[in-house]
């Protein structure tokens, strides 16, 4: 999901029901070079969504969060809106759908973010990232929840498997004693939360506009959303001490992971199809615990590794009974 849904718009997919009858469109047609480049690119964007939960987290020790994450957002948004008004040759909504975007926005980027960026200020860029990567199960359960999936067992040893992994991701830190680690944890498990709503509520609204229109107008609310308490604690804070790292930082977290990286992955998902480019999205995880401990010298536990291991295995269950061959009647 924007963590990195933060990877601040992953492409969203409804969850993994097609009503009988519906007709499928076939991919266009590419040629090998140009299927081998997107995938590539793709890839890229995995490990850039990776690098910004290091890159955040570096930040916030010159800015403030969510001053951080409105200033951001508003640029990534504002220039999804330009390259969609090129793209398509319009930017519009209907209004049967504004509010309804309106309230996407505000739930997957701006709570997401105010939660998921203040978060980050309590935990480290590894646990963060091994959390944000359980939101396709935390997705499936608010689907099912919701009545837009059905439930089944294969979902139940998944989504049970999941949170196991989530506990040893936790306890793998400071343990499971009352504190500012415990407390950022799970803070960012809420996040995530915010947006397995965004991607199961507004599946409905946002399938009919393209990711990119639907990308750009969410943001931008979610922006809106953030941008008082963004403007309040910028207000506060001594710019004078940002040094050009922290300018850097706001250009990668916008540009290369917000603009760039979006408009990455919906070429890839035009070319290549939604399944494989969400296939790639385990990637950002397990590099992300790698970069914080190169970069930021966070330790890799055993205990993370163990945890992100048992979140996609979780995950791969979940999914288990969709990749079964139907049997033929």
């Amino acid at each position: 999901m924007s963590g990195s849904r933060d990877q601040p718009a992953p492409p969203v997919q409804a969850p993994a029901v097609r009503p009988a009858g519906r007709r499928v469109h076939p991919l266009p047609k590419a040629s090998p070079r140009e299927l081998r480049l997107a995938e590539f690119a793709a890839v890229g964007v995995m490990a850039i969504w990776a690098g910004n939960f290091v890159v955040v987290k570096a930040a916030l020790r010159e800015l403030p969060p969510v001053g951080y994450a409105s200033v951001r957002f508003l640029i990534a948004g504002l220039l999804l809106i330009v390259f969609c008004r090129w793209r398509e040759g319009s930017v519009g909504l209907p209004r049967r759908d504004l509010l309804p975007v309106a309230v996407l926005g505000a739930v997957g980027f701006g709570l997401y973010q105010v939660l998921w960026s203040t978060a980050l200020l309590h935990s480290t860029a590894g646990n963060s990232a091994l959390i944000i990567g359980s939101t396709p199960i935390l997705t499936m359960l608010v689907a099912v929840a919701i009545g837009s999936d059905t439930f089944s067992r294969a979902k139940a040893v998944g989504a049970l498997v999941s949170f196991v992994g989530l506990g040893l991701v936790i306890g793998a830190g400071a343990g499971f004693s009352l504190g500012d680690h415990l407390a950022g944890d799970l803070m960012t498990l809420v996040a995530a939360l915010c947006w397995a709503c965004y991607v199961s509520f507004g599946a409905p609204v946002l399938r009919r506009h393209s990711p990119l229109r639907t990308s750009a107008w969410t943001i931008l609310s979610g922006t809106a959303v953030m941008a008082p308490l963004g403007l309040w604690q910028l207000a506060q804070a001594d710019l004078s001490l940002v040094t050009p790292a922290g300018g850097l930082a706001i250009a990668y977290s916008a540009l290369l992971a917000g603009a760039l990286g979006n408009v990455v992955v919906f070429e890839g998902i035009r070319l290549l199809g939604p399944t494989r480019i969400t296939n790639l999205q385990f990637l950002p995880p397990a590099l992300a615990v790698i970069l914080a401990a190169i970069f930021l010298g966070e330790t890799i536990h055993p205990g993370q590794v163990a945890g992100g291991l048992v979140i996609v295995l979780g995950i791969l269950l979940a999914r288990r009974e969709g990749t079964r061959p139907r049997r033929l009647s």
